[in-house]
């Protein structure tokens, strides 16, 4: 299966461009670009007060109010230092790069404003991963409403951390599909004993969510992982945060990709039928025509 990219690539190619052109001693050009990606977040590279030396990168998410409160400003302000700036109108977090000023190590700045996105989700999970390694129980569970109708929870204990997504499935097919997924994720732990346990209930949701608003239908889908030591400790977290994160979007573009490729197959196979029956199809028999005299001729 494919793993969905965790960076964002216009926004690594546009830098990458601009610092090139910079280091060349190239005049900068103007940068006005509004693009979207997964969970309905929004990005903005501009220039500034329209200053061509100057460019930002600007995020919006419809839940970071969430996110701060996990510590996401803290986080970014470690990971960004000095190109973190005050948010632009209308976005949650900013980051400022000056072309006539271009970082010694600007291949690890770049790489690191095209997981902008990564980095806002991280702070929960690294909230709830230290949790864990610190043995404490009982604190509150994180609920992250990263889509307009689906969530994801986050519960600390002292030997697992367990992540709850909620997901809504908008057709019938969907569900059967996601099921079949979902069968796969539990049988790949008899493949690798390091992976972790994943759990999937639909309509009702899991007992770790018993008692709360958690929603309950037809269309409603909950997988849960469950995280031990080996994949919160300090080494491997990253790669977790990388994989988990994306989740929900790594699951229904696979669904959507499994429908595409049922519909070629199923237009293929009509096509071969088609040709099937037109080869069986009878010859129109060919009737003699003769005229009032007696004579035969051949219609044209």
């Amino acid at each position: 299966m494919i793993l969905l990219e965790i960076n964002n690539r216009i926004i690594e190619e546009t830098l990458a461009l601009k610092f090139e052109s910079a280091s060349n001693g190239n005049k900068p050009d103007a940068v006005e670009v509004t693009f979207a990606d997964f969970d309905g977040v929004l990005y903005h590279i501009s220039n500034p007060n329209g200053e061509k030396s100057k460019v930002m990168v600007s995020i919006s998410l419809k839940f970071y109010k969430e996110l701060q409160n996990h510590g996401a400003d803290e986080l970014l302000k470690r990971v960004y230092g000095n190109f973190m700036v005050s948010p632009e109108a209308g976005y949650n977090v900013s980051l400022l790069y000056d072309l006539d000023n271009i970082p010694a190590n600007k291949e690890d700045v770049i790489h690191q404003a095209g997981i902008l996105k990564r980095n806002c989700f991280a702070s929960v999970f690294e909230k709830y991963f230290k949790f864990q390694e610190e043995g404490r129980e009982g604190e509150k569970r994180a609920v992250v409403h990263y889509r307009e109708d689906e969530t994801m929870y986050l519960e600390a204990k002292k030997d697992r951390v367990t992540v709850v997504f909620s997901t809504v499935f908008k057709d019938d097919d969907d569900v059967i599909i996601g099921k079949v997924f979902m069968q796969e994720f539990k049988e790949g732990r008899r493949a690798s004993h390091t992976a972790p346990q994943v759990l999937f209930s639909h309509r009702e949701p899991p007992l770790e969510l018993k008692d709360t608003d958690a929603a309950v239908g037809d269309n409603i889908g909950y997988i849960t992982f469950v995280l031990f030591p080996r994949h919160t400790s300090v080494n491997a977290r990253d790669n977790t945060i990388n994989l988990i994160h994306t989740f929900r979007d790594y699951l229904h573009y696979h669904i959507k990709c499994s429908k595409a490729y049922i519909h070629t197959r199923m237009r293929s196979k009509t096509s071969d039928f088609l040709k099937v029956l037109n080869r069986a199809r009878p010859d129109a028999e060919k009737k003699e025509m003769k005229t009032i005299t007696g004579k035969t001729f051949a219609s044209r």
